[in-house]
């Protein structure tokens, strides 16, 4: 049986609509083809497995916490509501049933408190006996802070995936805590256009707390930011298939400590927008994605293999400093025109710079496809000087590697 979810109270979903006619954002309904489980929106699990793990899944409208010392099995996509809070413990594990739509997403208003440690991360998961790419989704986490995609004040936009509002004025706002997290096999597709990262951050604000996050054989991104103003520290990526790092409209927040290894087949270590060129510039942005990037290291698998390790495009600004690229025939490829996406200005004006960064097996060091003129002593400085993230100084007892 089909069942149809609202996210929110009949109270809630009049101020739902109420934007939607400022924004042309859609009514949010959530489809769940897989069974009828209306009666138990509310629950705080489900059945439990034979093997004494416990079903998790659904749309929740109070706090969901979950136990030390349980294995959880997703079952279906589990959606946190304004006002309430999904609290995972250290050491929790939770596993996927195989499908794109099972995933776990934290609405605008509500906050996931996922606090691992170093011996005992949070892990998220394929319920596969041999688990691969894309076996599920991923995690998603919606805000309030600013987006360049619409115009005006409080416009929303939706999300790729469930199609759930993001985007706001609020830069301070707090959708929680990821701390010493891991998300193994994700991306699954919705469709040929939608698919899950690992980590999707739709327009989340800065008093959101993430550190320690890894992101491992995904399907699709590692971690993408759909703009917003959170910053992240302590950032691994591995084995993602598609860019390890991306963002798009407007993010403005700051990266410290990123480590990416990428495969052989794969597309971006990172890939930067700076408006989301999926709809185009449909809102002639008053701001780009500009944000802080600070000791990275990118390792690809040699120069001979034809990949780029960052790709500028769409007008993004960026300010890099402390780099590490090894293993790319291009290290830098900035595209764009002298319209709508001007990221050679960004070049002209210091709003696009790389600073101190060592290129190890790297052809060509930067690649200027913006109509802009300039060259590389305009936008790489300290040539040489990069150490990079430091990984081993970080990495012990929580990722994969």
């Amino acid at each position: 049986m089909k069942t149809n979810y609202l996210l929110t109270s009949l109270a809630t979903i009049a101020l739902l609509f109420a934007s939607c006619e400022a924004d042309d954002t859609a009514d949010i309904v959530i489809n769940d083809n897989s069974q009828d489980n209306s009666t138990v929106i509310n629950n705080n699990g489900g059945g439990t497995t034979p093997d004494g793990a416990i079903e998790i899944g659904g749309t929740k409208t109070a706090d969901f916490t979950l136990e030390i010392g349980k294995e959880y099995i997703l079952t279906e996509a589990l959606i946190m509501t304004e006002g309430t809070t999904l609290t995972i413990p250290a050491g929790v594990i939770i596993k996927a049933n195989t499908g794109a739509g099972n995933y776990i997403a934290i609405a605008q208003g509500a906050k996931i408190m996922a606090e691992g440690t170093s011996s005992q991360p949070i892990v998220l998961t394929s319920n596969v006996s041999t688990p691969s790419s894309g076996d599920w989704g991923g995690l998603i986490i919606l805000g309030k802070a600013p987006i360049n995609s619409v115009v005006g004040g409080d416009a929303t936009s939706s999300s790729e995936i469930g199609g759930l509002p993001y985007g706001g004025s609020d830069a301070a706002d707090n959708s929680g805590t990821l701390r010493y997290v891991r998300v193994e096999y994700s991306g699954g597709a919705a469709d040929a256009s939608s698919e899950n990262n690992g980590f999707s951050f739709y327009g989340v604000g800065n008093g959101t707390n993430i550190a320690y996050i890894q992101a491992y054989k995904g399907k699709d991104d590692g971690i993408e930011f759909f703009g917003g103003t959170v910053n992240a520290s302590f950032i691994s990526v591995i084995g993602c298939e598609d860019d390890s790092v991306d963002w798009t409209e407007g993010f403005s927040g700051t990266l410290t400590n990123v480590y990416i290894e990428h495969g052989l087949s794969h597309d971006k270590g990172f890939e930067c927008d700076g408006f989301n060129t999926d709809i185009g510039n449909n809102s002639n942005p008053i701001f780009w994605a500009k944000p802080t990037v600070n000791n990275v290291t990118i390792l690809g698998n040699g120069s001979a293999t034809g990949n780029e390790a960052v790709r500028l495009r769409a007008g993004t600004q960026g300010i890099f400093t402390n780099m590490v690229i090894q293993g790319f025939e291009e290290g830098f490829d900035l595209d764009g025109d002298m319209g709508d996406s001007p990221t050679g200005q960004g070049v002209l004006d210091g709003d696009l710079t790389v600073t101190d960064v060592t290129f190890i097996d790297v052809i060509l060091k930067m690649k200027n496809d913006t109509e802009f003129t300039f060259d590389e002593s305009q936008f790489i400085f300290g040539d040489g000087n990069g150490t990079g993230a430091d990984y081993d100084a970080w990495k012990t007892g929580w990722t994969r590697n």
